[in-house]
């Protein structure tokens, strides 16, 4: 039995199973099928221990075995477990502890989006402490250009999915303007530059523009496929947000999705373990 630490649950564990996911999380990686000592050099175990959980998986269908290379990857009883995943997680659910939690630290309201055919929606929400009577309701359709959740999903959605509902927001803000303002070509570039910075930093932010007296802070969630899946925003007080509160706040916001994206099995969403058993 491996030896427990102090910050370990006191709970009775497998070893030789912990011994075996190292195994299936180089398969895992991989992008094809590898070569026992291929496998055996990623997990940092002997060809013959590996040979060993292979022969194992291999006659549960966890694995499979080529015929003609003897090179072995995931089989169809991973494929099969990794669906039944998917299909057990549900988002909202999932983050609503992480909504109240970061609420909680904070005390800036804290919401959930979703992609809709007409733009982000809200669909759920803890309201913070320091929102007084500024709150937006479930169920609202958020602005794209003008709010981070919306700047979120533009910089991680295709065009393809998000040019229509921009298009209406456009449309609908050229109605309502008597001329003058910036062109369309110098929107366009603005627009393209805060994307560009949402994807370099992770995240996006907005100083008064959903609300004057409010600053948002919005980050993606990621499913299994890499796609956005939805974006977690932070809404506070502008004179709150500032220096390194805001920065703390980022922080904080970046660490619960990027904890949920892991809990959707989005890729590279957290290290794998290589210790040593």
């Amino acid at each position: 039995m491996a030896k427990q630490t102090a910050a370990e649950p006191a709970q009775r564990r497998v070893q030789s199973i912990e011994v075996g996911f190292r195994v299936l999380r180089v398969l895992r990686m991989a992008e094809g099928p590898l070569p026992l000592r291929e496998i055996a050099a990623r997990s940092n175990m002997p060809p013959s221990k590996v040979h060993l959980y292979l022969v194992s998986f291999v006659r549960e269908n966890v694995a499979y075995q080529d015929v003609k290379t003897g090179h072995y990857g995931l089989g169809s009883f991973a494929i099969q477990l990794g669906l039944a995943a998917i299909r057990q997680i549900d988002v909202v659910s999932l983050a609503a502890d992480t909504l109240t939690s970061l609420r909680d630290q904070t005390d800036c309201a804290i919401y959930l989006s979703l992609w809709g055919d007409r733009g982000p929606c809200i669909v759920a929400k803890a309201d913070g402490a320091l929102q007084g009577a500024f709150a937006v309701r479930l169920g609202y359709i958020l602005p794209l250009t003008s709010t981070a959740t919306g700047l979120v999903f533009l910089a991680y959605l295709p065009d393809t999915e998000t040019e229509e509902a921009l298009g209406a927001q456009a449309a609908f803000e050229a109605a309502g303007k008597r001329g003058g303002g910036a062109s369309r070509q110098e929107t366009a570039e603005s627009l393209a530059k805060e994307i560009a910075r949402v994807r370099q930093h992770g995240f996006a932010s907005t100083v008064g523009r959903l609300h004057r007296n409010f600053s948002g802070i919005s980050a993606p969630i990621f499913d299994y496929s890499g796609r956005i899946a939805a974006a977690l925003t932070l809404l506070g007080p502008t004179d709150f947000m500032t220096g390194e509160r805001q920065r703390g706040f980022s922080s904080l916001l970046l660490e619960a999705t990027n904890s949920l994206s892991q809990r959707l099995g989005a890729p590279g969403a957290a290290a794998e373990s290589s210790e040593a058993a």
